[in-house]
């Protein structure tokens, strides 16, 4: 590989770190509360436009809204994780903020109504994917460039705080908003985007590793297409196909599911022949890389699905039979899932601290037992249950996510060469990305299947009862689910919307009252509902256990040392260094890296005694990666002649190509 990797050397302070963390913190709290606020306003969004999102034809205008962002972003995120590791990772981050501002304008700008204005909803909302994967995929990366190992798992964990504390943000902001008209959900965006943009182009520098290569242009294509096939296929099996309540026997779903799994065999095979690969494949033969990225992968399925479907089961059944309008229902969900996001608070910078001196992982594996638990909890729960007990047990769920996401964040990070630390953090968030639509498509087709068997009786006995002709009430009791759950989900009553003002106008005015109580549909599909969440909280559980397996499987701590690292993590230090040369071994482009075999803190000491305990695990007083080898020479070159003398000390065959990990 003829590659030349550079570290950049611009002076930056001693205190250089908290700028980027607070700054990449802004981006994230931006990201977070745009994403809720949009939930919360949908209705009153496609009221703006003058287009009813529950009308059949209508369905997939709300769908792509809702999803369009996060298929694209999660299909480009490894690209422009890897731009930004060919080009500088800062520069790639200033760029994303910077365009998701400007989407942010456009989206207030919408021109059109009716279709036309739903389809420029969601061009444009891809559109601004493209600054969310830019922001997303850099930032973990900038942040692991400008902290120590030791200290990773508390930055990350903060900036995961601000990820949570702005999705409730993001549902009080939304309703206010809503209020005001709908362009402000994407104007209140601006001001925070304009100074955060500002700032990041004023205070942030490029101090990580810089590969000189050429851009796989192959590999990039395929795998965003591979993905995006893959997530689209998804995505419309929630929707009816026929006479199927979903879209599992439609032939473009399963077209888009094949072609996507083939594009992404393609992906890998085509990685393993160009000179510069997207995305160096050999990175998952670092187990804390690989089984990170697994355990995320699987509690991301376990939980994205579930927590939409708790949101269901609080806006059509629990807060309607607790005297709640429906308009209101999706704001006050938000509130009383106030303690999930509380669990997370908690949880996030205790456990990244944590993590931090003991390593990833007993708290990931924990954090998913801990969920496990609670999710097995939720299953004792009738449909109408008793707020504080459920309360107690969202609050558990949510400090298991925390116990696992910091963690597992700085594991992931901290476990891969310099010069791919963009790359693999756009792969990590690819994993947590996927892992919803995948949730959603499993957990809608068994939400759909119990319903289906449960519902249909029910609500036909019903509407005969309160004076609806008997074949309207047949037609309308077979009516797909998504249709009354997408309504529950936006704020509408169900039935209202379900009845319309045909059917409704034919009954008298009590019959319609009943018919669109705040009881009655809660009643109709309580049952149903609680039979098929009990299925889902089974696979949710299953999930988090092999999550929970995949974490224990990581090893002990482990932090990548080699050359460019060590002179990287001086400049971050405000240490004048900056090297350029080419890579000497094979595989990743890396010259081989050292590290302990001894448990949680025993570094390179462990392999080899007397050479400087602690350079794998961390600690204050050696200038990489701390330990207690003395103090650190004065210059960079020093540091890397001191890492070679270390090398040498340990048994030639512990010398690998590929980074390998204590077990």
């Amino acid at each position: 590989m003829s590659d030349t990797a550079t570290v950049a050397a611009p002076r930056v302070g001693p205190h250089y770190k908290w700028v980027v963390l607070s700054n990449t913190t802004i981006g994230v709290l931006l990201a977070s509360v745009n994403a809720t606020s949009l939930i919360i306003a949908l209705p009153v969004i496609f009221r703006g436009i003058h287009l009813n999102p529950l009308v059949t034809a209508n369905e997939t205008y709300l769908l792509w809204v809702m999803m369009g962002y996060m298929v694209v972003s999660a299909a480009i995120v490894v690209t422009v994780g890897r731009i930004g590791d060919i080009f500088g990772r800062v520069r790639m981050y200033n760029l994303g903020f910077a365009w998701f501002t400007v989407g942010a304008i456009l989206l207030s700008l919408t021109w059109s109504t009716g279709s036309n204005g739903a389809l420029e909803l969601v061009i444009l909302r891809m559109f601004q994917a493209v600054g969310g994967a830019l922001l997303m995929a850099n930032s973990a990366a900038i942040i692991t460039d400008a902290f120590p190992s030791d200290q990773l798992g508390f930055a990350l964990g903060i900036n995961m705080v601000a990820a949570i504390v702005g999705s409730f943000l993001g549902i009080v902001v939304g309703g206010l908003l809503s209020q005001l008209g709908w362009r402000w959900v994407f104007l209140a965006n601006v001001p925070v985007g304009v100074l955060g943009t500002v700032w990041a182009y004023y205070k942030l520098k490029d101090i990580g590793v810089r590969v000189r290569a050429h851009i796989d242009w192959v590999g990039n294509l395929t795998f965003a297409a591979g993905l995006v096939a893959l997530l689209v296929g998804f995505t419309y099996s929630i929707m009816p196909y026929g006479h199927s309540l979903s879209g599992w026997g439609n032939p473009f779903v399963q077209g888009m599911i094949a072609g996507g799994v083939a594009l992404l065999v393609a992906f890998a095979v085509i990685e393993t022949k160009v000179k510069d690969p997207m995305f160096r494949l050999p990175l998952f033969r670092i187990r804390a890389f690989a089984f990170g990225n697994l355990a995320q992968f699987l509690g991301s399925i376990g939980r994205g699905g579930l927590m939409f479907m708790l949101m269901i089961w609080f806006q059509g059944i629990w807060l309607p039979q607790h005297g709640y309008d429906f308009t209101v229902t999706p704001l006050w969900a938000g509130i009383y899932m106030i303690p999930f996001t509380l669990g997370f608070v908690i949880a996030g910078p205790i456990s990244g601290r944590l993590s931090d001196r003991y390593g990833a992982r007993p708290f990931a594996t924990a954090g998913m037992l801990l969920s496990a638990a609670a999710y097995a909890l939720m299953l004792t729960f009738p449909a109408n249950f008793n707020y504080w007990p459920f309360g107690a047990v969202m609050l558990f769920a949510g400090i298991g996510g925390g116990l696992f996401s910091s963690p597992n964040t700085s594991s992931i990070m901290n476990s891969v060469p310099a010069r791919h630390r963009g790359a693999a953090s756009g792969m990590r968030v690819t994993f947590a990305s996927t892992g919803m639509p995948l949730s959603m498509g499993l957990f809608f087709t068994l939400l759909v299947a119990g319903l289906n068997a449960r519902v249909p009786g029910a609500m036909y006995t019903g509407l005969v009862r309160h004076g609806v002709p008997a074949t309207t009430a047949a037609a309308l009791s077979h009516a797909p689910p998504l249709g009354y759950i997408f309504a529950a989900f936006l704020g509408y009553n169900p039935l209202r919307s379900l009845l319309g003002p045909a059917v409704l106008s034919h009954l008298s005015a009590s019959q319609a009252a009943q018919l669109t109580s705040r009881s009655f549909f809660p009643q109709l599909i309580g049952p149903g509902f609680v039979s098929s969440l009990d299925i889902i909280l089974v696979v949710a559980v299953a999930m988090s256990v092999v999550a929970a397996v995949a974490s224990l499987f990581r090893g002990a701590k482990y932090v990548h040392v080699d050359e460019e690292s060590a002179a990287q993590r001086r400049v971050a230090r405000g240490l004048p260094h900056a090297t350029s040369r080419k890579p000497q071994a094979p595989g990743l482009g890396l010259e081989p890296s050292v590290d302990g075999g001894g448990g949680e803190a025993g570094g390179i000491g462990a392999a080899a005694p007397g050479a400087g305990a602690g350079l794998a695990a961390g600690g204050p007083g050696d200038g990489v990666e701390g330990g207690n080898a003395g103090p650190v020479p004065a210059g960079g070159e020093m540091v890397v002649a001191r890492l070679r003398v270390v090398a040498e000390a340990v048994d030639a065959n512990d010398l690998h190509p590929e980074p390998r990990e204590p077990t």
